[in-house]
């Protein structure tokens, strides 16, 4: 392959505070959009006519269904997220309550950003971002708690650890991730006081309880772009990132969306849709509520996560987070090849009780290893009732009586479920 020409480069801050900044060169031929595709007036239409709803609620059925897999294949990764569950939740709890707290007015700043940017670095954030806070991307269970008079927010991206994330899937990995949200938990509390003391409100987004979706955000404020496995490819970690929002009412000057080249890297790339065992993401973008990207199948998806310890493999597998966006951009400008594309180094996993697959192999599974029910749990639970009515006929009252009370036992025990962890990062349903 040829060398490429360069079309320019990217210089960002570098990966913890007091490093020197770093420069990204990106080739003239992988320029394509700065940001994602998005066609801004269906993105606004389907907000109004089909609101977001997360997934812990609208795909509640398979969410009990993978917690007894888990409990059956991974029983370690289960407690795992049972004791994670315990220690996030008190945390949970303050994020949910930071909106509340009066901001010392009497200590305003006129413009912080910088101040702002600063001293989440300082923190631990590595990539950080100002954009307006878009309301369209808020869950419909969510809507009351969100503050309506907070226009803008801050887009922080967390490292998790690099040599464990290397390691997925494994139960190291998931108490990798899960150390990340903690961490999260606890700075973006100190930066939300950060913002009170400056004079302004906050209110935070993340870890594990989530306004809505957090992409569209970071890609308007420069942090990266979307990658095929319908992850944020930021520049430092990749799709390593873990991802929050504080809004605000600071007044903040807004970043810009910025092409990295990932448009066009992921086409040539395709690793992670190769690579995927439940092949779970397609390899063709399409438009999805306004938004052109690789749609994943989630039926394909969380039969692999609950049964090995929430797989992760798109993300292991993937070259910007295994090496970095510079070293990978460099390596394509010089070579016009994927850096570590083709070889174990890159693309090698294991999957218990299924072995080790090397570059260009892959597990095979069972048709009904993907069965799975979809949709909410109430609705599953009524549908489930009306077909044993159905099959039962001539049942006497006793009978009917203790088919009804069974199917009120279920439908109460599921409402109980609330701040149950779903999958480790997944959105808790407070």
């Amino acid at each position: 392959m040829a060398k490429r020409k360069v079309g320019k480069i990217i210089r960002r801050a570098g990966l913890k505070f007091g490093d020197p900044d770093i420069e990204i060169p990106i080739a003239v031929d992988l320029l394509k959009v700065e940001g994602v595709p998005q066609r801004d007036t269906e993105v606004s239409y389907y907000s109004r006519e089909f609101p977001l709803e997360s997934f812990s609620i609208a795909q509640s059925a398979s969410a009990v269904w993978a917690q007894k897999e888990r409990a059956e294949h991974t029983p370690e990764t289960e407690e795992l997220y049972r004791e994670y569950q315990k220690k996030i939740t008190p945390w949970i709890n303050k994020i949910k309550r930071s909106g509340e707290r009066v901001p010392n007015v009497s200590s305003q700043t006129e413009n912080p950003t910088e101040i702002i940017r600063n001293k989440a670095k300082e923190l631990g954030y590595s990539e950080i971002g100002f954009t307006k806070f878009d309301r369209r991307y808020i869950y419909q269970s969510r809507k009351s708690f969100v503050r309506n008079d907070l226009p803008n927010v801050i887009c922080l991206a967390y490292e998790q650890e690099y040599i464990e994330t290397q390691n997925i899937p494994s139960y190291s990995s998931e108490i990798a991730q899960g150390d990340a949200y903690l961490t999260q938990a606890d700075l973006s509390l100190k930066l939300a006081d950060f913002i009170n003391e400056l004079g302004f409100s906050a209110q935070i987004s993340g870890p594990a309880w989530h306004f809505g979706p957090m992409i569209p955000m970071f890609v308007e404020a420069g942090l990266g772009q979307l990658g095929v496995n319908g992850q944020l490819l930021s520049p430092h970690f990749g799709s390593r990132a873990r991802l929050q929002l504080i809004i605000t009412d600071a007044y903040l000057d807004y970043d810009s969306p910025i092409d990295y080249g990932m448009y066009k890297f992921c086409e040539l790339c395709q690793v992670c849709f190769m690579r995927c065992p439940g092949k779970a993401i397609q390899s063709q973008r399409v438009w999805f509520r306004g938004v052109e990207k690789n749609k994943l199948i989630a039926k394909r998806c969380r039969p692999v996560m609950a049964r090995y310890s929430g797989c992760g493999i798109c993300m292991k597998v993937c070259p910007i987070q295994k090496y970095g966006m510079q070293p990978v951009m460099e390596h394509y400008v010089e070579t016009g090849e994927v850096l570590g594309k083709g070889t174990d180094d890159l693309e090698s996993y294991e999957l218990e009780n299924k072995g080790y697959f090397r570059s260009g192999k892959v597990p095979i599974f069972d048709r009904d290893f993907f069965d799975m029910p979809e949709g909410r749990i109430e609705h599953n639970l009524v549908e489930e009732f009306r077909d044993n009515l159905a099959n039962m006929k001539n049942l006497d009252k006793q009978s009917e009586y203790e088919l009804y009370l069974e199917f009120t036992n279920a439908l109460n025990s599921s409402e109980t479920r609330n701040g149950e962890v779903v999958d480790m990062g997944m959105d808790m349903g407070f």
